[in-house]
Parts: structure tokens; C-alpha cells; sequence
């Protein structure tokens, strides 16, 4: 089984995607392996996530898909059952924490204070995503967690871009970040899927 650690060490930047169709995140899927991103968060946004997830895994085994928005057990098991590799939840409750102790699919909670995450701590989690990162604080917040929290490892999400990932990146306790700069809705729409090639590449050299 993974752990958290080790999805968190795939890449430097897990593209946070929201599509409408299996056929639409398999084009993404390719053009963002050929970008030089291989993993995947595809959140429970829309009614096409879970097929979206169960289509990736399948065509795209030697990639990492994994879901987000996973918000209780009943989604969690519905990842699990598409294929997903990993899970990602933007908070963490008592009820999530138990029933992901006992599947081979390791859980990223999301937390936005120091009690957060002495909760998630509490079930075992050390690795943690930062949610809305910018929203609740941002580099600052994440320095501060650092006295405390030596050995927490976090992926920021939410507010990340271009201008501001590296900064992010440069922070001791931050192993990656979660970002959907680089699959911007418009484009997937357009099926401009060359273009999100080019914004990968780009965001894996700004990063690197």
C-alpha cells in the first residue's frame, strides 16, 4: 500500500480537475502525461467523477488517480471501488478517519487550523492538505504550523498559481501543491488539450 508520503512525492504540482465526462479526462489525462504530470485529483464535482476515475485507472495504469471532495465513508468507498489510488477529503471528521484506517488507500485530510490537525494527528495522519491554503493564511500560516508540527508534512490547495507556487514550495513542510491553474475549465471545455500540455510543461519547470 502507499502512504500519503509517498503520493505527495509523485510530483511537485497535483492538478485539482473537475470534468464532465470519462472521454474528457482521458484526453487530459494524456496531455497532462505529456506536460510531465502523471497523477491526478479528480474531485467528486461533478456526476461524471467516478467514471472519470474508473476510466483513468484503467487506461492509464502506471499513472496515480486519485479523487478529492471525498467528504465521508460512503464516498471514500465509492473511490476505492472506481480504482482510485489514493483519496483526497478538504476536512476530516471522526467518521472518514476510522473507515480509511481500514483500506489500502491512503487519505489526504484536509485541515485549516493547528486543531485540525491534532485531530487528524490523534488517528495517525501526519501528512495533511492545507485548505483553502491561501484563504486560512497561506506561507505564514504554513511557517507557523512548522514550530509545532516538526514532522507534518502538507500539500497546499486552493488560491495556488503560477506566481505563487514556488513560494509555497521553497517552505520546509511542504512536500507539493495542489493546483488547477494548469486545467482550467475554459480549456477543457474548448478541448484545447495541446494548450494544458504547455501549461504543464511549464508549471513542471517553474517547480523543478
Amino acid at each position: 500500500m502507499l502512504s500519503a508520503k509517498e503520493v505527495m512525492e509523485v510530483s511537485k504540482i497535483i492538478p485539482v480537475i473537475s470534468v464532465n465526462s470519462a472521454d474528457e479526462m482521458l484526453h487530459l489525462a494524456e496531455a497532462l502525461i505529456k506536460g510531465g504530470v502523471n497523477i491526478f485529483e479528480i474531485t467528486l464535482r461533478t456526476s461524471a467523477a467516478l467514471v472519470a476515475i474508473e476510466a483513468v485507472a484503467r487506461e492509464f495504469p502506471h499513472a496515480m488517480t486519485g479523487a478529492g471532495t471525498v467528504i465521508n465513508a460512503q464516498t471514500f468507498q465509492a473511490v476505492y471501488d472506481a480504482g482510485a489510488s489514493f483519496a483526497i477529503s478538504p476536512g476530516l471528521t471522526k467518521e472518514l478517519a476510522e473507515f480509511a484506517q481500514n483500506f489500502h488507500m491512503p487519505l489526504l485530510p484536509g485541515v485549516a487550523t493547528a486543531s485540525e490537525i491534532m485531530n487528524g494527528l490523534s488517528y495517525g495522519f501526519k501528512e495533511f492538505k492545507l485548505f483553502p491554503a491561501t484563504v486560512v493564511g497561506g506561507i505564514p500560516a504554513l511557517k507557523a504550523f512548522g514550530g509545532p508540527f516538526a514532522d507534518v508534512m502538507f500539500c497546499p490547495t486552493g488560491g495556488i498559481n503560477a506566481s505563487n507556487a514556488r513560494s509555497f514550495l521553497e517552505l520546509s513542510n511542504v512536500a507539493c501543491i495542489g493546483g488547477s491553474w494548469i486545467v482550467p475549465s475554459n480549456l477543457i471545455a474548448e478541448k484545447k488539450f495541446d494548450e494544458i500540455t504547455r501549461l504543464t510543461k511549464e508549471a513542471v519547470e517553474l517547480l523543478r
